[in-house]
């Protein structure tokens, strides 16, 4: 997530730079080789405003379902926060007085739990930008925490090793750390350190958790609709093709009776990368929110929410030694 005010003007040019380098090229060639004489290459340019009103439609259909996959992702996380919270005091009023220790290792394994289901978000989808050259320089100015260390450590911290080897084992850990609280729970009931209302209350908390889990894994393994993004894609470039060719002939006449007759025809060159970097640029965006749990700048930070919910649950059980709060870095977080 970018913590700053807004992406800097400088920023975003040298973000978009290699795309900036295409369409100047595209702009200039029908541009020179009108110049030449080649004026038979001029379009009429209403059947290209035409298709750049369809390629505007397509453009904020997309950017629309972007923002609505990243703004639901963080409507999961932002649950899963309170969730934790509640869990955390229910099961300390529940459980503490009969059985600290017991508190504590369900403590760790919801630790665990978070830790599990962020480096499962994390995992690459073949969908996914990270890998573009546009989105992998960028990711240079920060750590994706993710990338920089394994589960199986971070495990280490919250698992006792028999434990740790089995979660390892399964495919679906976070999944199968849940199973185990559920387990961990019926024992304690089974042994009557719990009641019937509180067993019921600590158990709706592990079934929410399952919940917005598979909601994460939803938006993870389902990318945006390959025929809209397909779509998007081709029309976006045919619009980028023809607007060069439908504003020679404007730019050609703009001169006529003026100072800048015979040069006027240059300005196509400027103009036409403007308009085409604006469109091409709007779709760049989409993509860098549409899939938020990749590691993108946009996304969800999974991390430093889950170091959060740790913080505060550690907090509920007055440990001192708490772990440090997650910083941003170049104004990313993650």
């Amino acid at each position: 997530m970018h913590s700053g005010k807004k992406f800097g003007a400088v920023e975003f040019i040298i973000w978009t730079r290699r795309s900036i380098y295409c369409l100047a090229v595209l702009s200039a060639i029908p541009t020179i080789l009108y110049y030449c004489g080649w004026q038979f290459l001029s379009f009429p340019w209403q059947p290209i405003a035409i298709m750049g009103t369809a390629v505007a439609f397509i453009v904020g259909f997309k950017n629309n379902a972007s923002y609505s996959r990243l703004w639901e992702a963080r409507q999961i996380y932002g649950a899963i926060i309170n969730d934790s919270r509640s869990f955390g005091y229910i099961l300390r009023d529940s459980i503490s007085a009969k059985n600290p220790e017991k508190v504590k290792e369900m403590f760790l394994r919801h630790y665990a739990w978070l830790t599990a289901l962020r480096f499962q978000l994390r995992e690459p989808r073949a969908w996914e930008n990270m890998t573009t050259a546009q989105f992998d320089e960028y990711a240079r100015k920060y750590d994706i925490p993710e990338k920089l260390s394994k589960l199986e450590d971070e495990l280490k911290n919250y698992l006792p090793e028999t434990e740790r080897q089995y979660i390892l084992s399964k495919k679906n850990r976070a999944t199968q750390l849940m199973a185990s609280q559920s387990k961990v729970l019926s024992e304690l009931y089974g042994n009557g350190e719990i009641n019937d209302f509180q067993w019921t209350q600590i158990n709706q908390q592990l079934v929410k958790f399952t919940d917005n889990q598979g909601k994460a894994e939803r938006i993870k393994n389902f990318p945006y609709p390959r025929n809209f993004s397909s779509i998007t894609t081709y029309l976006l470039l045919l619009f980028i093709f023809f607007v060069p060719f439908g504003l020679l002939k404007e730019f050609d006449k703009l001169g006529e009776g003026t100072i800048v007759e015979g040069i006027s025809l240059w300005f196509n060159i400027p103009f036409s990368l403007l308009v085409t970097w604006c469109f091409y640029t709007l779709d760049s965006v989409g993509e860098a929110s549409v899939n938020p749990f990749e590691g993108s700048p946009n996304d969800v930070p999974i991390t430093q929410i889950s170091r959060t919910i740790e913080i505060d649950m550690r907090d509920m059980l007055d440990e001192a030694d708490l772990p440090p709060a997650i910083t941003a870095k170049n104004n990313i977080v993650l």
